[in-house]
Protein backbone atom coordinates (compact mmCIF):
# COMPACT_ATOMS: atom_id res chain seq x y z
CA UNK A 1 0.00 0.00 0.00
CA UNK A 2 1.29 3.40 -0.95
CA UNK A 3 1.32 5.89 1.88
CA UNK A 4 -0.35 9.24 1.12
CA UNK A 5 2.36 11.82 0.54
CA UNK A 6 0.68 15.05 -0.50
CA UNK A 7 -2.73 16.56 0.04
CA UNK A 8 -3.66 17.02 -3.61
CA UNK A 9 -3.04 13.45 -4.74
CA UNK A 10 -5.25 11.72 -2.16
CA UNK A 11 -7.93 14.41 -1.93
CA UNK A 12 -10.67 12.25 -3.43
CA UNK A 13 -9.80 9.54 -0.90
CA UNK A 14 -10.00 12.00 1.96
CA UNK A 15 -13.36 13.22 0.61
CA UNK A 16 -14.58 9.61 0.70
CA UNK A 17 -13.49 9.25 4.29
CA UNK A 18 -15.15 12.53 5.18
CA UNK A 19 -18.35 11.37 3.51
CA UNK A 20 -18.30 8.19 5.57
CA UNK A 21 -17.71 10.24 8.69
CA UNK A 22 -20.55 12.62 7.92
CA UNK A 23 -22.84 9.72 7.09
CA UNK A 24 -21.92 8.19 10.42
CA UNK A 25 -22.71 11.47 12.15
CA UNK A 26 -26.06 11.63 10.34
CA UNK A 27 -27.00 8.14 11.54
CA UNK A 28 -25.93 9.00 15.07
CA UNK A 29 -27.87 12.25 15.27
CA UNK A 30 -31.05 10.57 14.03
CA UNK A 31 -31.17 8.62 17.28
CA UNK A 32 -32.64 10.00 20.48
CA UNK A 33 -29.79 11.87 22.23
CA UNK A 34 -28.74 10.22 25.50
CA UNK A 35 -29.09 11.98 28.80
CA UNK A 36 -25.62 13.38 29.43
CA UNK A 37 -25.82 12.93 33.18
CA UNK A 38 -27.10 9.35 33.06
CA UNK A 39 -24.80 8.08 30.31
CA UNK A 40 -21.86 6.11 31.67
CA UNK A 41 -19.21 3.66 30.55
CA UNK A 42 -15.57 3.31 29.47
CA UNK A 43 -14.19 4.23 26.05
CA UNK A 44 -10.75 2.84 25.24
CA UNK A 45 -8.58 4.70 22.72
CA UNK A 46 -4.96 4.13 21.78
CA UNK A 47 -2.59 4.79 18.89
CA UNK A 48 -0.83 7.72 17.31
CA UNK A 49 0.95 10.25 19.50
CA UNK A 50 0.43 12.72 16.64
CA UNK A 51 -3.36 12.41 16.78
CA UNK A 52 -3.29 12.23 20.59
CA UNK A 53 -3.56 16.02 21.21
CA UNK A 54 -6.77 16.19 19.15
CA UNK A 55 -8.38 13.15 20.71
CA UNK A 56 -7.30 14.18 24.21
CA UNK A 57 -8.82 17.64 23.69
CA UNK A 58 -12.08 16.07 22.47
CA UNK A 59 -12.09 13.65 25.42
CA UNK A 60 -11.54 16.49 27.89
CA UNK A 61 -14.38 18.59 26.50
CA UNK A 62 -16.64 15.54 26.14
CA UNK A 63 -16.03 14.71 29.80
CA UNK A 64 -17.45 18.06 30.84
CA UNK A 65 -20.78 17.20 29.24
CA UNK A 66 -20.70 13.47 29.99
CA UNK A 67 -19.02 13.28 33.42
CA UNK A 68 -19.87 9.62 34.02
CA UNK A 69 -18.17 8.41 30.84
CA UNK A 70 -14.49 7.64 31.29
CA UNK A 71 -12.32 8.04 28.18
CA UNK A 72 -8.75 6.68 28.25
CA UNK A 73 -6.33 7.79 25.51
CA UNK A 74 -3.02 5.99 25.04
CA UNK A 75 0.00 6.78 22.85
CA UNK A 76 1.46 3.42 21.81
CA UNK A 77 1.94 4.64 18.23
CA UNK A 78 -0.19 4.05 15.15
CA UNK A 79 1.11 0.50 14.68
CA UNK A 80 0.81 -0.30 18.36
CA UNK A 81 -2.70 1.10 18.40
CA UNK A 82 -3.76 -1.02 15.43
CA UNK A 83 -2.34 -4.13 17.10
CA UNK A 84 -4.76 -3.59 19.98
CA UNK A 85 -7.66 -2.32 17.84
CA UNK A 86 -7.64 -5.24 15.41
CA UNK A 87 -8.05 -7.77 18.21
CA UNK A 88 -10.84 -5.85 19.90
CA UNK A 89 -8.95 -4.39 22.86
CA UNK A 90 -9.87 -0.78 22.03
CA UNK A 91 -12.92 1.05 20.70
CA UNK A 92 -11.11 3.74 18.69
CA UNK A 93 -7.62 3.85 17.20
CA UNK A 94 -5.78 7.11 16.51
CA UNK A 95 -3.74 6.88 13.30
CA UNK A 96 -1.31 9.16 11.50
CA UNK A 97 -1.50 6.94 8.41
CA UNK A 98 -4.14 4.72 6.79
CA UNK A 99 -4.47 1.17 8.02
CA UNK A 100 -2.13 -1.29 6.29
CA UNK A 101 -3.23 -4.40 4.45
CA UNK A 102 -1.88 -6.80 7.08
CA UNK A 103 -3.55 -4.79 9.85
CA UNK A 104 -6.84 -4.86 7.97
CA UNK A 105 -6.45 -8.62 7.43
CA UNK A 106 -5.96 -9.05 11.18
CA UNK A 107 -9.13 -7.06 11.82
CA UNK A 108 -11.06 -9.27 9.40
CA UNK A 109 -9.68 -12.41 11.04
CA UNK A 110 -10.95 -11.16 14.39
CA UNK A 111 -14.32 -9.95 13.04
CA UNK A 112 -13.44 -6.32 13.78
CA UNK A 113 -15.35 -3.98 11.51
CA UNK A 114 -14.57 -0.27 11.49
CA UNK A 115 -15.11 3.16 10.01
CA UNK A 116 -12.13 5.29 8.97
CA UNK A 117 -12.62 8.99 9.75
CA UNK A 118 -10.21 11.73 8.57
CA UNK A 119 -9.97 14.37 11.30
CA UNK A 120 -7.30 16.92 10.34
CA UNK A 121 -4.22 17.74 8.29
CA UNK A 122 -0.71 17.57 9.72
CA UNK A 123 2.65 18.79 8.52
CA UNK A 124 5.39 16.44 9.68
CA UNK A 125 7.95 18.92 11.01
CA UNK A 126 11.75 18.64 10.93
CA UNK A 127 13.23 20.45 13.92
CA UNK A 128 16.68 21.32 15.27
CA UNK A 129 18.06 22.84 18.44
CA UNK A 130 17.52 26.57 19.02
CA UNK A 131 21.31 27.08 19.15
CA UNK A 132 21.64 25.69 15.65
CA UNK A 133 22.21 28.96 13.75
CA UNK A 134 23.64 27.37 10.60
CA UNK A 135 20.83 25.17 9.28
CA UNK A 136 17.67 26.97 8.14
CA UNK A 137 16.61 24.80 5.22
CA UNK A 138 17.18 21.26 3.99
CA UNK A 139 16.21 19.39 0.85
CA UNK A 140 14.78 15.88 0.75
CA UNK A 141 18.17 14.77 -0.58
CA UNK A 142 19.82 16.33 2.49
CA UNK A 143 17.46 14.37 4.72
CA UNK A 144 18.36 11.19 2.88
CA UNK A 145 22.05 11.87 3.51
CA UNK A 146 21.33 12.34 7.22
CA UNK A 147 18.82 9.56 7.85
CA UNK A 148 19.48 6.68 5.44
CA UNK A 149 21.21 3.57 6.70
CA UNK A 150 24.89 3.45 5.76
CA UNK A 151 25.28 7.22 5.64
CA UNK A 152 28.69 8.80 6.12
CA UNK A 153 27.13 11.97 7.56
CA UNK A 154 27.84 12.01 11.28
CA UNK A 155 28.44 15.72 11.88
CA UNK A 156 26.82 18.83 10.46
CA UNK A 157 30.09 19.61 8.68
CA UNK A 158 29.77 16.29 6.84
CA UNK A 159 26.60 17.68 5.29
CA UNK A 160 28.02 21.13 4.43
CA UNK A 161 31.75 21.90 4.68
CA UNK A 162 31.01 25.44 5.89
CA UNK A 163 28.94 24.14 8.83
CA UNK A 164 30.54 23.34 12.21
CA UNK A 165 31.77 19.83 13.11
CA UNK A 166 29.00 19.38 15.68
CA UNK A 167 27.89 15.72 15.97
CA UNK A 168 24.41 15.03 14.62
CA UNK A 169 22.13 13.34 17.15
CA UNK A 170 18.81 12.08 15.82
CA UNK A 171 15.61 11.93 17.88
CA UNK A 172 12.85 10.00 16.14
CA UNK A 173 9.51 8.28 16.74
CA UNK A 174 9.65 4.54 17.31
CA UNK A 175 9.00 2.01 14.57
CA UNK A 176 5.41 1.48 15.78
CA UNK A 177 4.72 5.12 14.94
CA UNK A 178 2.76 6.06 11.83
CA UNK A 179 4.91 9.19 11.71
CA UNK A 180 8.02 7.02 11.44
CA UNK A 181 6.36 4.93 8.70
CA UNK A 182 5.42 8.05 6.77
CA UNK A 183 8.87 9.62 7.11
CA UNK A 184 10.58 6.34 6.19
CA UNK A 185 8.57 5.93 3.00
CA UNK A 186 9.28 9.50 1.90
CA UNK A 187 13.01 9.25 2.65
CA UNK A 188 13.85 5.57 2.14
CA UNK A 189 11.03 4.35 -0.10
CA UNK A 190 9.65 0.84 0.17
CA UNK A 191 13.00 -0.94 0.04
CA UNK A 192 15.42 1.40 1.84
CA UNK A 193 16.24 1.56 5.54
CA UNK A 194 16.65 4.31 8.11
CA UNK A 195 19.81 4.35 10.22
CA UNK A 196 19.52 2.61 13.56
CA UNK A 197 21.71 4.85 15.75
CA UNK A 198 18.83 7.10 16.77
CA UNK A 199 17.24 7.96 20.09
CA UNK A 200 13.62 6.83 19.69
CA UNK A 201 10.39 7.22 21.63
CA UNK A 202 6.66 6.85 20.96
CA UNK A 203 6.15 9.95 23.14
CA UNK A 204 6.78 13.08 21.07
CA UNK A 205 7.32 15.13 24.22
CA UNK A 206 10.42 13.00 24.88
CA UNK A 207 11.68 13.88 21.39
CA UNK A 208 11.06 17.58 22.04
CA UNK A 209 13.16 17.40 25.19
CA UNK A 210 15.90 15.51 23.37
CA UNK A 211 16.30 17.98 20.51
CA UNK A 212 15.93 21.03 22.75
CA UNK A 213 18.69 19.75 25.02
CA UNK A 214 21.23 18.82 22.33
CA UNK A 215 22.94 21.48 20.20
CA UNK A 216 23.47 19.02 17.34
CA UNK A 217 20.03 17.46 17.67
CA UNK A 218 17.54 16.94 14.84
CA UNK A 219 14.16 15.26 15.01
CA UNK A 220 10.72 14.98 13.44
CA UNK A 221 7.11 14.77 14.60
CA UNK A 222 3.67 16.28 14.02
CA UNK A 223 3.39 20.05 13.59
CA UNK A 224 1.35 20.52 16.78
CA UNK A 225 4.35 19.54 18.88
CA UNK A 226 6.51 22.06 17.02
CA UNK A 227 3.92 24.84 17.27
CA UNK A 228 3.57 24.19 21.00
CA UNK A 229 7.35 24.33 21.51
CA UNK A 230 8.46 27.17 19.23
CA UNK A 231 10.33 28.69 22.16
CA UNK A 232 12.42 25.52 22.53
CA UNK A 233 12.84 24.35 18.93
CA UNK A 234 13.65 25.68 15.48
CA UNK A 235 11.79 24.33 12.45
CA UNK A 236 13.82 23.64 9.34
CA UNK A 237 12.30 24.60 5.99
CA UNK A 238 12.02 21.73 3.52
CA UNK A 239 12.88 22.82 0.01
CA UNK A 240 12.52 26.38 1.28
CA UNK A 241 9.03 25.93 2.78
CA UNK A 242 8.26 26.00 6.51
CA UNK A 243 5.40 24.06 8.12
CA UNK A 244 2.59 26.61 8.50
CA UNK A 245 -1.19 26.12 8.50
CA UNK A 246 -1.55 27.51 4.96
CA UNK A 247 1.38 25.56 3.47
CA UNK A 248 0.12 22.37 5.10
CA UNK A 249 -3.50 22.75 3.98
CA UNK A 250 -2.58 23.58 0.38
CA UNK A 251 0.07 20.88 0.08
CA UNK A 252 2.84 23.40 -0.60
CA UNK A 253 4.68 21.92 2.37
CA UNK A 254 5.52 18.85 0.35
CA UNK A 255 6.13 15.97 0.75
CA UNK A 256 5.33 16.15 4.46
CA UNK A 257 1.69 17.26 4.46
CA UNK A 258 -0.64 14.41 5.37
CA UNK A 259 -4.13 13.60 6.72
CA UNK A 260 -4.76 12.20 10.20
CA UNK A 261 -7.45 9.67 11.12
CA UNK A 262 -9.40 7.91 13.82
CA UNK A 263 -10.68 4.37 13.29
CA UNK A 264 -13.92 3.47 15.06
CA UNK A 265 -15.09 -0.07 15.80
CA UNK A 266 -18.65 -0.56 14.56
CA UNK A 267 -19.31 -3.01 17.39
CA UNK A 268 -18.33 -0.34 19.88
CA UNK A 269 -20.70 2.09 18.17
CA UNK A 270 -23.58 -0.06 19.39
CA UNK A 271 -22.80 1.28 22.86
CA UNK A 272 -24.47 4.65 23.49
CA UNK A 273 -21.44 6.19 25.20
CA UNK A 274 -19.19 5.46 22.18
CA UNK A 275 -21.84 6.71 19.76
CA UNK A 276 -22.13 9.93 21.77
CA UNK A 277 -18.36 10.37 21.83
CA UNK A 278 -17.98 9.87 18.08
CA UNK A 279 -20.82 12.29 17.43
CA UNK A 280 -19.10 14.81 19.68
CA UNK A 281 -15.76 14.22 17.93
CA UNK A 282 -17.27 14.84 14.49
CA UNK A 283 -18.99 18.02 15.65
CA UNK A 284 -16.16 19.58 17.67
CA UNK A 285 -13.01 17.84 16.41
CA UNK A 286 -12.23 20.27 13.56
CA UNK A 287 -12.21 23.32 15.84
CA UNK A 288 -10.30 21.49 18.57
CA UNK A 289 -7.76 20.26 16.00
CA UNK A 290 -7.02 23.88 15.18
CA UNK A 291 -6.79 24.79 18.86
CA UNK A 292 -4.10 22.19 19.48
CA UNK A 293 -2.06 23.16 16.42
CA UNK A 294 -3.31 21.11 13.49
CA UNK A 295 -5.17 22.16 10.33
CA UNK A 296 -8.82 21.31 9.85
CA UNK A 297 -9.95 19.77 6.58
CA UNK A 298 -10.99 22.16 3.77
CA UNK A 299 -14.59 23.29 3.96
CA UNK A 300 -15.21 21.65 0.57
CA UNK A 301 -14.66 18.29 2.23
CA UNK A 302 -17.45 18.93 4.70
CA UNK A 303 -19.71 20.45 2.03
CA UNK A 304 -19.31 17.48 -0.30
CA UNK A 305 -19.76 15.07 2.60
CA UNK A 306 -22.99 16.82 3.61
CA UNK A 307 -24.34 16.61 0.06
CA UNK A 308 -23.41 12.96 -0.16
CA UNK A 309 -25.37 12.14 2.97
CA UNK A 310 -28.51 13.09 1.02
CA UNK A 311 -27.58 10.72 -1.79
CA UNK A 312 -26.32 7.82 0.24
CA UNK A 313 -27.10 4.31 -0.89
CA UNK A 314 -26.73 0.79 0.44
CA UNK A 315 -25.33 -2.43 -0.93
CA UNK A 316 -21.61 -1.64 -1.12
CA UNK A 317 -18.81 -2.20 1.37
CA UNK A 318 -17.06 0.59 3.20
CA UNK A 319 -13.73 1.59 1.72
CA UNK A 320 -10.55 2.68 3.47
CA UNK A 321 -8.55 5.71 2.30
CA UNK A 322 -6.33 3.55 0.09
CA UNK A 323 -9.35 2.12 -1.72
CA UNK A 324 -9.29 -1.34 -0.13
CA UNK A 325 -12.64 -2.89 0.68
CA UNK A 326 -13.23 -3.75 4.31
CA UNK A 327 -14.55 -7.25 4.90
CA UNK A 328 -17.56 -7.88 7.06
CA UNK A 329 -21.14 -6.64 7.17
CA UNK A 330 -20.49 -2.97 6.49
CA UNK A 331 -22.91 -2.21 3.69
CA UNK A 332 -22.82 1.48 2.86
CA UNK A 333 -20.66 3.69 0.71
CA UNK A 334 -21.39 7.32 -0.07
CA UNK A 335 -20.55 8.81 -3.47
Amino acid sequence: MQTIRTLKKPLFKILLGACLASALLCSLTQAEPPNARSLKGLIRIDGSSTVYPITEAVAEEFGKEYPRVRVTVGISGTGGGFKRFTIGETDISDASRPIKGKENDNAVANSIEFVEVPVAYDGLSIVVNKQNDWCDSLSVDDLKRIFLDGTSVNTWQDLRPEWPPVPIKIYAPGTDSGTFDYFKEVIAGKTGAIRSDMSVSEDDNVLVRGVSGDKGGIGFFGCAYYFENRDKLKAVAINGVLPQPDTIETGVYSPFSRPLFIYVSTKSLDRPEVAAFVEYYLQHGPALAQEVGYVKLPQDVYNIASENIKNRRTGTQFLTSNGDKVSGSLTQVYK
